[in-house]
């Protein structure tokens, strides 16, 4: 991955997302997205029972998404995406909450005592969802509060990012933006426009997991 220029800090961040932390990673090539995808799953989807969403512009990039996601066997698979029967919507849903009342729990049990926690609730559970299709909150659907919210295609506006965030991330969840050339600017504009700090990503991931 090639580094590429730090957008510009604002002078305050946000309150919306003061205690959210914004991340871009930079991908050389298009063609090496997913693969960079994979490597960081590779790290933080190991994490005991994480949750995550991941975000996409369009349904082929979620069948594309899941289709790479599906061989990882620490994770736990959900995608959302328009054609999804009503009950079938609210199940993953529900189901992605109670990862995160799982996420909670584990955090909380000491090290070495997982008795409680189910083999398969250990696994990261990793919801994939298109804008069409995140919670619908002005029609009572609740967040899904991800820990960590990837934007596999950054929106190219800062509404969308903003509903993704408000809609998918939990109050103190960090955000990893995948960001290919030129959408740089796109970054930087969205920094500015929501007033955010979108630091380049640590090499050692746990440093901020």
């Amino acid at each position: 991955m090639d580094a590429v220029e730090a957008p510009s800090p604002p002078s305050q961040p946000s309150s919306h997302f003061s205690q959210q932390r914004h991340f871009y990673v930079a991908v050389d090539r298009l063609q090496f997205k997913m693969e960079t995808l994979v490597d960081f799953l590779g790290v933080a989807g190991r994490r005991p029972c994480l949750p995550m969403a991941v975000c996409c512009s369009s349904r082929d990039e979620l069948d594309a998404v899941c289709s790479a996601v599906s061989n990882l066997p620490y994770i736990s698979l959900a995608p959302l995406y328009s054609d999804l029967a009503e009950v079938e919507r609210a199940l993953v849903l529900e189901q992605f909450r109670k990862a995160t009342m799982n996420w909670i729990k584990n955090i909380s049990v000491q090290p070495g005592d997982d008795s409680e926690i189910d083999k398969e609730e250990q696994k990261s559970h990793m919801i994939v969802v298109t804008d069409v299709c995140l919670p619908l909150l002005a029609s009572g659907e609740l967040p899904i509060s991800a820990r960590v919210l990837i934007n596999y295609e950054l929106p190219t506006k800062k509404e969308i990012y903003m509903r993704r965030t408000t809609t998918c991330l939990a109050a103190d969840g960090i955000v990893i933006n995948m960001v290919v050339g030129g959408e740089v600017v796109t970054l930087k504009s969205i920094e500015e426009s929501s007033n955010l700090v979108i630091a380049e990503m640590p090499i050692s991931i746990s440093e901020i997991l």
